[in-house]
């Protein structure tokens, strides 16, 4: 069963990558769909640091990732440098996994 379903979740993203060929060059050249295919990633990895953050297997956590990623956002709208976002978001995180 799992061999099925790897090689047609296989074939269905070869025909996906294969459609996206024949798409009209105009259709790609629209403004509206440039804006919204340069946010698709910071969504897409948005909902990714959101889903590993708060959770642990199929249960809802609430513990140190989501302080580190909460002190992460608040130094991003500081306009901080990246590397201090970091920084100041894994310090945040093992400071409180440490003292819990």
């Amino acid at each position: 069963m799992m061999w099925t379903v790897l090689i047609f979740t296989s074939a269905f993203a070869l025909l996906i990558k294969l459609a996206g060929h024949y798409v009209p060059s105009r259709w790609l050249s629209n403004p509206r769909l440039q804006r919204i295919n340069a946010l698709v990633p910071i969504a897409l990895l948005s909902a990714l640091v959101v889903a590993e953050s708060v959770t642990n297997k199929a249960r809802l956590v609430i513990d140190h990732r989501l302080a580190g990623v909460a002190v992460a956002l608040a130094a991003l709208f500081a306009k901080l440098p990246f590397p201090v976002v970091v920084i100041s978001a894994v310090v945040t995180s093992a400071l409180i996994y440490h003292l819990h």
